[in-house]
């Protein structure tokens, strides 16, 4: 015990992460952060009410914080801060569209971080996340592996998910994968699909796997249409909440994650949706995974595009 993890926001993606974190029992304390007065407050006492019911030891504190960095000191010693800050996307909304306000917000949340948790593993989950991911390192000045994203266990588990109700299958049988942007240039990988080791080729007709692949592509907005006033938070905060929990066991675990990526798939100077193994210092390393010549072909275009995009985050 003694571990120490922040999620920043509470609105319900950064409760239901904090809730998740709480459960697991792994931490001493989870600090949950918003800047409305009295939000994290509220939610940490029920919180911590609930302990007794679900048989969980971890103390959930919370701290509201103001523009000039007032409140952040309950952040100090961190060993992981979640960045779940930043506005959802409203139906018809892209990730994209989200770009300007967001990045005032997590560029803020950043440099807090910096001041008040410097040796902390960040996991940035705003939105559009290559992008935010990207920002947050710049505006805390960490070493790239401290720095890192979640998305591909996010498309990851919808891809799954998908693939497991389209054979009638449980979701435990079901490997997937998906690689690239957390957005358009997103890459699932059918090639390392499978259902109890059968390639899913062999399950599935073409044309319905290329469907589950753009149903898991466009899998948020999805949500978002259906929700009509916020985005996804249950499947993005369990994605987040694993993360943040194999970097406090320093677990070595293999997760898609966007991580900064130097020479693998000859690709390099990029955040990008890739499989790397997580543990107390981030990602221990970025794991290069075979892929046919059609799907490295589609990593290197989400990684062109990625980049585009992410150089002009330094002005913002």
């Amino acid at each position: 015990m003694g571990k120490k993890v922040t999620v920043v926001g509470a609105g319900f993606y950064g409760s239901t992460t904090a809730q998740r974190l709480a459960e697991y029992d792994v931490f001493e304390t989870v600090v949950l952060t918003d800047i409305v007065a009295g939000k994290p407050e509220g939610l940490a006492l029920d919180l911590n009410q609930s302990r007794p019911i679900e048989g969980f030891e971890t103390k959930v504190v919370g701290a509201t914080t103001g523009p000039n960095g007032e409140g952040y000191e309950a952040i100090e010693a961190s060993d992981v801060v979640v960045i779940t800050a930043g506005l959802p996307r409203k139906p018809g909304m892209s990730r994209m569209d989200l770009l300007g306000v967001n990045a005032k917000i997590v560029r803020q949340v950043a440099e807090n971080v910096a001041k008040f948790a410097p040796a902390a593993v960040v996991i940035v989950v705003s939105n559009p996340l290559d992008e935010m991911t990207a920002l947050a390192q710049i505006a805390t000045g960490f070493p790239t592996n401290r720095v890192l994203g979640q998305a591909g266990m996010l498309d990851t588990a919808r891809f799954s998910n998908f693939v497991a109700e389209a054979l009638a299958v449980p979701v435990g049988d079901v490997r997937t994968l998906t690689l690239g942007s957390h957005g358009d240039t997103m890459v699932p990988v059918p090639s390392r699909c499978s259902v109890r080791g059968t390639p899913l080729a062999e399950l599935l007709p073409a044309g319905q796997i290329d469907e589950l692949v753009v149903r898991t592509r466009n899998g948020g907005a999805e949500v978002v249409a259906l929700l009509k006033t916020g985005s996804a938070y249950y499947a993005p905060s369990a994605a987040a909440a694993r993360m943040a929990k194999a970097v406090a066991e320093d677990s070595g675990a293999v997760m898609p994650v966007c991580a900064w990526v130097d020479g693998e798939y000859g690709i390099s100077g990029v955040y990008l949706g890739v499989e790397a193994e997580i543990g107390a210092e981030g990602v221990k390393r970025v794991i290069e995974t075979e892929l046919t010549p059609s799907e490295r072909a589609d990593l290197l275009n989400a990684a062109e595009a990625v980049r585009a995009k992410q150089a002009d985050i330094t002005n913002l």
